[in-house]
């Protein structure tokens, strides 16, 4: 790996850019495969003014990053993380305000830990090229001391002339390459500097020998630190280069990833990344992916930071001009710790410019937020309709899908024959719609009075069951989750946003139009959006990177599971064989599901006995892995299974010897002490005794069907059906009354449930 490093010696403060250049035939599917590979990056800084003692820098860095990265298929994550693990160049750039302190001087802390991450970049394989400005605010520093110290009080009291920035920039040069080569040699890394004007740019042999003598460097893992050569430079106002070659530090980062074919530009700047407004406007949103044709004149500009000359203004105009010459780039904060290694891990940071950033929005902000509005407008007019309409609804949806049984499964095979999987069974539509109306036949839930009590003479007080509003259904492979989901949601009042996976696009699309048109058109079958003031609850379906990822990239609450460990206790006074059908049920019957047996802890005393033995090979009969803990290992020779914190969703699972009760979910055992002590004592979400894991199911349960198990404490808890869907409000019917401190109200908080 090696960093190419240029300097620009005007005014300005220390910049940065960071630039990653990789064989562009390496097909890379991660930033952690991609670290692997040869890579180049481009770091350009820009350095203000300099302290002769090094303690007064004024700085702005700037980092341009480069890298080859593909093999990520488009729509597999975020744009943002899609870009990162399928585009080729990497590019990134540091403003002045991240390197340096509120007085303006050099901020050490700041400064060492970018330098370190070049020198982890570096060990790493990256080939690292830094473009630095900041000789002429150094060189002024020290011709300053220096006139000072020869000049007389006479010449003190006269009118003092501005430096001029030429000289500055002359003697300011070696004292900035001194700083980065002590810096660096810290590290154990050798630097090289190289300076360049925008006149060079014109004359293609400079560039053709600019680049063989990078390579050359960068061969022999030797840091090119390149600086604008402000000592000659003809060029009088940067912004008003009418050459249009370069003309601050943000546009000279875009020149060089252009010349050197960088795959990546990351411009590190003070604030998260690029804002609809002024970051410092509650109102400002981060805008993750910028898309010129919809941001370019939604964006207000605020003032540029305390010390750079461009702003957030010229870090954008260079980002364009990259993006849409193919180079992505990306602006994030310089503030936080190791930014560019979590850009090139593909982490969700900053602001993305890419060129067909257009197509990865596949709806307008405003859009989906009149779709969500429009849910919830939907779920008020279901909430009005009677319980008896309600559940006619739910009837026709029932009666619908058995109608289109023939279309359901040619989508369906479709989707099956894509991801070379099983298709549906027969029955298993007919069970989702009697699914269905054994829901619809249930009692209304909505409007019940849990609880009335009667507050005072006349003041009564009731609790009664409400819908909780929108609901946004994020669920993976299985498109019969749509059709249980659907049905709960009807029945409870709630809008609903399905966003099902896509190895089901085709089942999940015929199930949403039979459903939709067999509402009718009072409620409206209308798509909904996902807005954070909108949507009320998220229930994530699907694996635990799924959950955690949707858990922690939310505001909106989350009802739902990360994990689904069940364990089986065997305990010593267990019927054996009702043991061994349980043990065999829950892990045979359908290994993929969360209520799936993981983890099988059997009593010590049981240990020695064949039936340990004869389960065992029941189990590698049935295919199944087995792993075992310390003790089990040991004792029946098994791989040792890295943590019993582990979901295995397959034909795999976790056997250990235990010497007593301890937190596991479904008890095998005679001894009702025993049993009753567990029961009370494990605090999962559904505890069982003698009985299999796999009745922890919300059809099971006669709950018709669930939107999936809640393994939280709040709100609801287990298989989540209809009842989970559903809180609560208070009525307080009165004849006049009044507080009043309370004088004139005597207080009964009489229970009048049950009247």
């Amino acid at each position: 790996m090696s960093i190419f490093i240029s300097h620009l010696s005007d005014l300005m403060p220390l910049c940065l850019h960071l630039m990653f250049h990789a064989n562009k035939q390496a097909q890379i599917k991660s930033y952690a495969t991609a670290i692997e590979k040869k890579k180049r990056l481009v770091i350009a800084a820009t350095v203000f003014s300099f302290f002769f003692s090094l303690l007064s820098l004024f700085g702005v860095w700037s980092f341009i990053c480069v890298e080859h990265f593909g093999g990520c298929k488009n729509g597999e994550r975020g744009s943002f993380a899609r870009f990162c693990q399928r585009r080729e160049a990497h590019s990134h750039q540091v403003g002045t305000a991240v390197v340096t302190r509120k007085d303006g001087r050099l901020a050490v802390g700041k400064l060492g830990a970018l330098c370190e991450q070049i020198k982890e970049l570096n060990s790493l394989g990256y080939e690292v090229i830094l473009v630095s400005s900041g000789a002429v605010g150094l060189g002024r520093q020290r011709l300053k001391y220096r006139k000072l110290v020869n000049s007389s009080f006479a010449d003190l009291e006269k009118p003092q002339v501005e430096l001029d920035g030429k000289a500055c920039a002359a003697v300011g040069q070696s004292s900035l390459m001194a700083i980065y080569d002590s810096l660096f040699s810290q590290l154990d890394v050798t630097s090289a500097q190289l300076l360049v004007t925008d006149n060079d740019f014109r004359d293609r042999d400079f560039r053709k020998q600019l680049t063989e003598t990078v390579k050359s460097l960068l061969a022999l893992k030797v840091i090119p630190v390149f600086n604008e050569n402000d000592a000659v430079s003809t060029r009088k106002a940067p912004y008003e280069d009418s050459s249009g070659i370069f003309w601050d530090n943000d546009s000279l980062s875009a020149l060089l990833a252009l010349e050197l074919k960088a795959d990546l530009l990351v411009l590190l700047s003070d604030v998260e990344g690029l804002y609809s407004g002024p970051p410092s406007d509650p109102e400002s949103k981060l805008i993750h992916t910028y898309i010129k044709e919809k941001h370019q004149n939604e964006i207000t500009f605020g003032d540029k930071s305390r010390v750079g000359r461009g702003g957030m203004t010229a870090k954008v105009k260079a980002s364009v001009h990259a993006a849409e010459a193919g180079i992505p780039v990306i602006i994030t904060s310089g503030y936080a710790a190791e930014n560019i290694i979590k850009v090139l891990q593909g982490q969700r940071i900053g602001t993305l410019f890419h060129k067909d950033a257009h197509k990865w929005a596949p709806v307008k902000e405003v859009d989906a937020r009149e779709m969500a509005v429009a849910a919830r407008d939907c779920s008020r007019r279901l909430q009005a309709l009677p319980s008896e309409e309600r559940k006619q609804i739910m009837l026709n949806i029932a009666d619908a899908l058995e109608a289109n049984e023939k279309e359901i499964r040619t989508e369906n095979e479709a989707d099956v024959a894509a991801a070379q999987e099983a298709g549906y069974e027969k029955s298993l539509i007919t069970s989702l719609a009697n699914n269905m109306r054994t829901i619809a036949n249930m009692d209304d839930p909505i409007g019940r009075v849990l609880k009335r009590t009667e507050l005072a003479d006349g003041l009564i007080l009731e609790k009664i069951s409400s819908p909780i509003g929108v609901l946004l259904i994020v669920f993976e492979s299985r498109p019969d989750a749509l059709v249980q989901i659907a049905s709960l949601a009807i029945r409870s009042g709630n809008g609903l946003l399905l966003k099902g996976g896509k190895e089901a696009k085709r089942s999940n699309a015929i199930l949403h139009k039979v459903i939709t048109e067999a509402i009718p058109d009072t409620v409206g079958g209308k798509l909904i959006g996902l807005l954070d003031d909108v949507i009320d609850l998220v229930i994530p379906r699907g694996s635990n990177q799924l959950v955690s990822q949707i858990k922690s990239s939310t505001k909106i609450p989350v009802l739902g599971h990360a994990d689904g460990i069940c364990h089986v206790y065997i305990d010593k006074s267990a019927n054996l064989e009702m043991a061994r059908r349980i043990v065999l049920d829950a892990k045979i019957d359908y290994p993929a599901g969360c209520n799936a047996m993981e983890t099988l802890l059997v009593h010590k005393d049981l240990a020695d006995k064949n039936w340990l033995n004869d389960i065992i090979v029941d189990l590698r009969t049935e295919g199944v892995t087995l792993y075992g803990g310390p003790k089990a290992s040991s004792l029946l020779n098994i791989p040792q299974a890295r943590s019993f914190h582990h979901e295995y969703s397959s034909l795999a699972c976790t056997i250990e010897i235990v010497d007593d009760v301890a937190h596991t979910d479904s008890i095998v055992a005679e001894d009702h002490e025993v049993a009753d002590a567990f029961l009370r004592q494990v605090d999962s979400a559904a505890v069982f005794h003698n009985a299999s894991t796999r009745f922890s199911d919300g059809a099971r349960f006669g709950l018709g069907a669930e939107v999936g198990i809640s393994t939280s404490r709040i709100h609801a808890r287990g298989p989540v059906g209809v009842d989970g869907l559903l809180t609560t409000r208070w009525i307080l019917k009165g004849s006049g009354q009044i507080v009043d401190g309370d004088k004139a109200v005597s207080y009964t908080h009489r229970d009048l449930t049950a009247t």
